[in-house]
């Protein structure tokens, strides 16, 4: 049965789940970062015939409306055709998009490329998390996620460092190549999606148990058969859950008017803005922007600002893999938060420099503390608000609902994805230095917010989670150590243990039946 799934099982198997849903997130780290680099190619502006910064703007964040119809689809589509075959659709797609794309010689086929590939991503990034979460061990599964968005900022890299390379190329391959060389990630994605299992709680939900019973032991690893009591407590645990939900006796209006089953709505909400404070953060003026804003804010040459940027995305990457060391020892909670207020100091500096600039201060030496605090602004917030945001909805979500809880939370991301990229370049040319503050104000917010509404989901099986919202917590969790604490509570492993003595005993008692009958 290993030999089914790439020749693995146990963790061998969980590291390649991994890297097919880490080789998603870098092909949306590099889909975030290419077109940016792109726009001011000077034979690109001239091909399309030197849009406004106003056009360029719609360019660029129109990917994110069809990134949005994208996540939106997988309501419908996600639990129909599995975790890899969802992933190998949206690929498929991405590819197309990037086919319109680099054949481009106008702004409307422009446009309609940037709208097909973000319908792709959309599919991606809803399904690669929870693919991910739902077969990863409890103490694993967060750093899991956090290297898969260490491959996001390494994709954001790659396209940052191919866009200078080829900057020196000429005429319109210096950018048809770098949009086209999306087209590489979605061969990589065939060639190892097809040969991977499906989510086990997914085919428990689907009723194909012996599917499941296959993809548990796999997991497990170790020597793990079908018949294995630990592969039994595990398919048991899941399905006792599953079958306290009900979710699918009550309709979508049921759930969002609050009568179905207690705090799925609550757990959906969450799950939502926490990737709504991952993009209203700013990470996506200097993602989308980096290179443009070093030229017309700081007054950088084009080629300083692309190696710059280049720079700058290292600087991400390295902080983005650290935030490896303390997703699990320090919890998702205080992670968020510390990232949260480190992101806001960042902003008040560079807006503090920059202010002070256009006041007739030093521009050169504003400038440098300018650039330094970005750099400080990537380190802090690949820390914890970029990880986070995206670990947290394929935790919080109800098991029944976590494929259209974490569809709404994407969705959600990519609507405050265009809404960000949309309000950047007019931003900067109407606010100036002020522009800055709003994001210091916001990213300052996330703190009270996290701290009284969001309970630890660090050290916790998905089913415990479950467990949390069936006990009908208060709106404000801040006060509930069950909540709060970082260690599993002793009421979820005392749960999990009457759960494996049922199985157990119900065992003995059909040995006991068996063996009667053959008396």
């Amino acid at each position: 049965m290993a030999r089914k799934y790439l020749g693995g099982s146990g963790e061998r198997l969980t590291v390649w789940i991994s890297v097919a849903a880490s080789t998603v997130l870098i092909f949306y780290g590099y889909d975030q970062g290419v077109f940016g680099n792109v726009i001011i190619n000077q034979d690109f502006l001239e091909t399309f015939g030197h849009p406004s910064a106003n056009m360029q703007g719609v360019m660029t964040s129109i990917y994110n409306i069809g990134c949005f119809i994208g996540a939106m689809s997988t309501v419908w589509t996600g639990d129909i055709l599995g975790r890899p075959r969802q992933i190998m659709l949206g690929s498929t797609i991405i590819a197309i998009g990037a086919i319109i794309q680099a054949a481009s010689y106008g702004v409307p086929q422009m446009m309609v490329g940037r709208i097909i590939a973000g319908l792709g991503t959309g599919m991606n990034t809803a399904t690669a998390g929870v693919w991910q979460a739902e077969t990863s061990k409890m103490s694993s599964r967060g750093k899991l996620v956090i290297i898969q968005m260490a491959n996001c900022i390494t994709g954001f890299s790659i396209s940052n460092w191919l866009t200078l390379g080829f900057s020196f190329a000429p005429r319109d391959i210096a950018w048809r190549f770098p949009l086209a060389f999306q087209i590489f990630f979605t061969f990589c994605i065939y060639a190892i999606c097809p040969f991977l299992p499906d989510s086990p709680r997914l085919l428990i939900r689907k009723g194909k148990y012996e599917e499941a019973y296959e993809v548990l032991a796999a997991l497990e690893g170790h020597g793990a058969t079908v018949d294995s009591p630990a592969v039994h407590a595990q398919f048991n645990i899941i399905k006792d859950i599953l079958d306290k939900e009900h979710m699918s006796t009550y309709s979508w209006w049921d759930l969002l008017s609050g009568r179905g089953p207690s705090g799925v709505l609550r757990r959906m909400i969450l799950g939502a803005w926490m990737q709504a404070m991952n993009q209203i953060s700013g990470i996506n003026v200097t993602s989308y922007y980096m290179s443009y804003i070093f030229i017309n804010a700081l007054g950088i040459s084009e080629l300083l600002s692309r190696i710059l940027a280049a720079a700058g995305s290292v600087d991400y990457l390295v902080f983005a893999c650290l935030a490896y060391f303390v997703i699990e020892r320090f919890g998702r909670r205080r992670v968020m938060m510390c990232s949260a207020a480190a992101c806001s100091t960042c902003w008040i500096v560079i807006a503090i420099s920059l202010g002070l600039s256009a006041h007739g201060g030093d521009s050169y030496k504003l400038g440098i503390v300018a650039v330094s605090f970005f750099f400080l602004f990537f380190a802090s917030f690949g820390m914890g608000v970029l990880g986070v945001p995206w670990l947290y909805p394929t935790e919080i979500n109800a098991l029944e609902m976590r494929t259209k809880g974490a569809s709404l939370a994407m969705a959600t991301n990519w609507i405050m994805n265009f809404a960000v990229v949309q309000v950047t370049l007019p931003g900067i040319g109407n606010l100036g230095w002020k522009f800055w503050i709003i994001w210091a104000v916001i990213c300052f917010a996330f703190i009270p917010i996290t701290y009284f509404f969001y309970p630890e989901t660090s050290n916790r099986t998905l089913e415990d989670v479950d467990r949390f919202f069936a006990s009908k917590p208060g709106i404000f969790i801040h006060r509930n150590k069950v909540a709060v604490q970082l260690h599993r509570p002793i009421e979820y492993i005392e749960a999990d243990e009457r759960i494996a003595r049922r199985e157990l005993d119900d065992e003995k008692f059909s040995e006991h039946i068996e063996t009667k009958e053959t008396v």
